[in-house]
């Protein structure tokens, strides 16, 4: 066996820049610093622990994008190769706080600039075009923070400076929805075309015509935002990251009852199901930062994408994962390991 070893594993298979990814391996032989490492593909990783058995590398801002290799080296023998998918940025210099949002039409991308609360940005929407173009939406929006669109393919925004809802049509044209939401932040819409909205302070709204707000649920307040998404059972999956190490993601039944769905989750952001009810969230399992994957029952769960300050995530029509940091935008290929994504 060469020294750098036989490669048996690399987990999270997705990972985006800045990612850690766990190499598990026989007979890698540590040497003096300089006479081994980790790759993917040409890039370098920093390595931040290894042993014979298991090596704890991150992905490096030069790893080339799409399905690539992790390798070993040691003393100048290579170890086999193990494919891996890296995510490719599409978008940086943003200020992303909730999940992305797909056009319904067009797999159009939509994310935010929301900016500190109560500051002024001079642009703070935008799109992404499948063609890889990025337009400043000119619509003007303090602070937009959650982003939905609805059944017939109009986009909604939350603001959590004055607790407004807006709907946007055109790109341009702005018109308040809703008002007097708190610190509103997660939207959602279910079957029927119902708005959900989260105020971080602990209350869900439900608002079924504009202007119309009911209290749907009261939960405990978030240090950060609320994230909603239904599931396909119908009922509405929250997550709202506290200061407590383990949080949870709740699950409300249609008359408003509050289950524990999922508990053992570090500050759960973003979430999103999949067509066969499986559902990832963005948050830290295990020490472990980026996207975890909890398969429909929530039984058991994994390390799905490995990657730093994932706030939020959305599928595209073709299957594409969508992930989004606090400042970039992220495509990842998420299907290519049989995992079927919608």
């Amino acid at each position: 066996m060469p020294k750098a070893g036989e490669i048996t594993t690399v987990s999270p298979r997705y990972a985006i820049a800045g990612g850690e990814i766990v190499v598990e391996s026989k007979g890698f032989e540590i040497g003096d610093p300089g006479t081994y490492g980790c790759f993917v593909g040409d890039a370098q990783c920093s390595i931040v622990g290894a042993s014979s058995k298991r090596i704890v590398a991150v992905v490096p801002e030069s790893a080339e994008a799409g399905q690539t290799n992790v390798r070993l080296e040691s003393d100048g023998e290579h170890s086999n190769s193990y494919e891996i998918v890296v995510g490719e940025r599409l978008v940086s210099d943003m200020h992303i706080v909730a999940n992305p949002a797909v056009d319904p039409k067009d797999d159009s991308i939509y994310f935010t600039r929301s900016g500190g609360r109560g500051q002024d940005l001079p642009n703070t929407l935008y799109r992404l075009d499948p063609d890889g173009y990025v337009d400043e939406l000119p619509a003007e929006i303090k602070n937009p923070t959650g982003l939905a669109f609805d059944e017939v393919g109009d986009l909604y925004v939350t603001n959590r400076a004055d607790g407004d809802i807006y709907r946007v049509l055109r790109g341009e044209e702005v018109q308040v929805y809703a008002s007097q939401l708190g610190i509103a932040t997660g939207i959602t819409f279910d079957r029927d075309g119902v708005m959900y909205v989260g105020d971080r302070a602990g209350t869900i709204y439900r608002i079924p015509r504009p202007s119309l707000i009911e209290t749907f649920a009261v939960l405990e307040p978030s240090v950060a935002a609320y994230h909603l998404a239904f599931g396909p059972d119908g009922d509405l999956y929250v997550t709202a990251p506290g200061l407590a190490s383990s949080d949870r993601v709740y699950r409300i039944t249609p008359d408003g009852t509050v289950n524990t769905y999922f508990t053992g989750l570090g500050r759960p952001q973003g979430l999103a199901f999949d067509k066969d009810g499986n559902l990832y969230v963005a948050a830290c399992y295990r020490s472990r930062r980026g996207i975890v994957r909890i398969p429909a029952g929530g039984s058991s769960i994994r390390h799905f994408l490995s990657g730093p300050n994932v706030v939020g995530l959305c599928f595209t029509r073709k299957g594409d994962l969508i992930a989004a940091t606090g400042d970039s935008i992220y495509s990842v290929r998420a299907g290519v390991f049989g995992t079927l994504l919608s």
